[in-house]
């Protein structure tokens, strides 16, 4: 009995060193791989070496600035019973009234991981909570540059351009500005504030587990909702003569109180400054998250026909799709949708953009509004891009590249990628489309991660085929993330810069 003990013990002993060898073993195949992957996307990033320059290449960034205050939301703000322990039905306040409304928005985008931005109308609240970040939490927040605009265009300086930066800023936040870009906006007394609730992978708070890492943003804007730098930026602009103009920052206007026809009045004049941009400068609008339907009609109206890219995450691509083909909104996607999927939502925006595109017969029709030829899609898993064949956007697969190692180091904050504390998300292969026929099966190759091919858009109504690149890639992402807001600018900055 004892020696049929002893071999069992024995064999238990070299099942669970088995068990660890083979743990270690499968660990070191993954660091293998990762390291491989960015090995493969540091070597697409050389392949234009520019020095750290662009020669002669502008861009202007439009509208508006703030500070953001940086906290972490889930020491900052106290789960209690009121909030509902089950928040599986879409919670459609597109403000933030009072507290609790406060906690149950942040509950229901926490829960699915999913980056929000939300409006506090009531001023005095709003002052009453970022002076209670900054008494109780003192040690614990950060005070940075925020706003769409003058991320994209630190970016863009980083990566070598001449910045034109449409901003009101105060003396305070100017100085956070590179001092070689150029602003074009009035000195103001006070800055917008937007408090940023950050929140990583693995939190938990109350009953529910973040499963991602994103923020949750409110604000209480004054100044951008009427996108105040708008006339100053076109002024500069005629001089400037940009290769390049990247609008943002229009989620400002989102659930604002207008007098009635103010907002569509801005609007217009954006439209104005997209129609008056000279025919050899390309426009790019950044996308942000949207909830009021009426706000997202009237950039389907005053703002989409008029720009030659758009750039977006999992959730404002699946808006805007929404918005396009059935009129309606959605709050919140998966916060790390599959590939073959996402790929049809952006061929059918291209699809439905191209058609609007082509119905404007008239040759005056045409010389205003302009054929989107560019959608950047960043994802926590991974980077996808659509370009049109033979349109001015070059060096996609580079764009790409250039946009899945800026996820990583923007997000740890680090400039060195580590492999260690990365991870893969990503599958080996993936399907190009839900689409049984018209779909390939495509498998990611380490040594080389860009995975690109060609194919032909069918705009049916139009008899006219489209062709496309698209280009994927992995994101090595980052495990211990220490900032999100602001992501998504960098990395679209990062891949536009790339191709011209």
């Amino acid at each position: 009995m004892l020696k049929y003990m002893g071999l069992l013990t024995t064999c238990s002993i070299f099942a669970a060193l088995t068990s660890i060898v083979w743990q270690a073993f499968l660990s070191l195949k993954h660091l293998n791989k990762l390291t491989t992957i960015l090995i493969g996307l540091l070597a697409i990033e050389k392949s234009l070496n520019r020095d750290g320059s662009a020669p002669n290449l502008r861009v202007a960034v439009g509208y508006g600035a703030c500070t953001d205050l940086v906290i972490n939301a889930t020491e900052f703000l106290n789960y209690t019973d009121q909030i509902p322990k089950q928040l599986n039905q879409e919670f459609t306040v597109d403000e933030v009234n009072d507290e609790t409304e406060l906690l149950q928005t942040f509950a229901y985008y926490f829960q699915k991981g999913a980056a929000a931005e939300r409006v506090m109308p009531n001023s005095t609240l709003f002052s009453h909570i970022i002076q209670k970040a900054k008494r109780e939490h003192h040690g614990n927040i950060q005070w940075l540059i925020g706003g769409n605009a003058p991320l994209m265009g630190i970016r863009f300086r980083k990566e070598g351009w001449d910045v034109l930066l449409g901003a009101h800023m105060s003396h305070k936040l100017r100085r956070l500005v590179p001092k070689d870009i150029r602003i074009a906006g009035e000195e103001i007394l006070e800055d917008d504030i937007h408090l940023i609730l950050e929140y990583k992978a693995g939190e938990k708070w109350g009953p529910f587990t973040a499963p991602r890492a994103n923020r949750y943003i409110l604000h209480n804007d004054q100044n951008n909702p009427y996108l105040k730098s708008l006339e100053d930026l076109e002024s500069a602009v005629a001089d400037y003569q940009p290769h390049l103009i990247v609008i943002s920052g229009l989620q400002m206007m989102d659930s604002y109180k207008f007098e009635k026809g103010a907002r569509e009045l801005r609007l217009f004049k954006v439209m104005q400054q997209l129609i008056n941009a000279s025919p050899s400068t390309l426009l790019h609008f950044e996308m942000a998250s949207y909830v009021e339907i009426e706000l997202l009609q009237q950039l389907k109206r005053y703002v989409l026909p008029y720009v030659d890219s758009l750039g977006m995450n999992e959730q404002e691509l699946e808006n805007l799709a929404q918005v396009l083909e059935f009129g309606k909104t959605t709050l919140a996607s998966d916060c790390n949708p599959r590939l073959a999927p996402t790929l049809d939502k952006m061929r059918k925006i291209l699809r439905i953009l191209a058609f609007d595109y082509y119905k404007n017969s008239t040759k005056s029709e045409k010389m205003k509004t302009r054929l989107v030829t560019r959608i950047h899609l960043h994802t926590l898993a991974y980077q996808a891009l659509m370009t049109v064949s033979n349109s001015n956007w070059k060096n996609t697969r580079l764009a790409v590249a250039k946009a899945a190692l800026m996820a990583n180091r923007y997000v740890c904050q680090m400039y060195t990628i580590n492999p260690e504390a990365s991870s893969l998300i990503l599958d080996d292969s993936f399907s190009t489309s839900l689409n049984k026929t018209k779909a390939q099966r495509i498998n990611f190759n380490p040594q080389n991660p860009v995975a690109c091919w060609i194919e032909t858009l069918e705009v049916e109504e139009i008899k006219r085929p489209i062709e496309i690149n698209i280009c994927v890639s992995p994101v090595l992402v980052c495990r211990m993330a220490k900032k999100t807001a602001g992501a998504g600018d960098n990395i679209s900055a990062a891949a536009l810069s790339q191709q011209f």
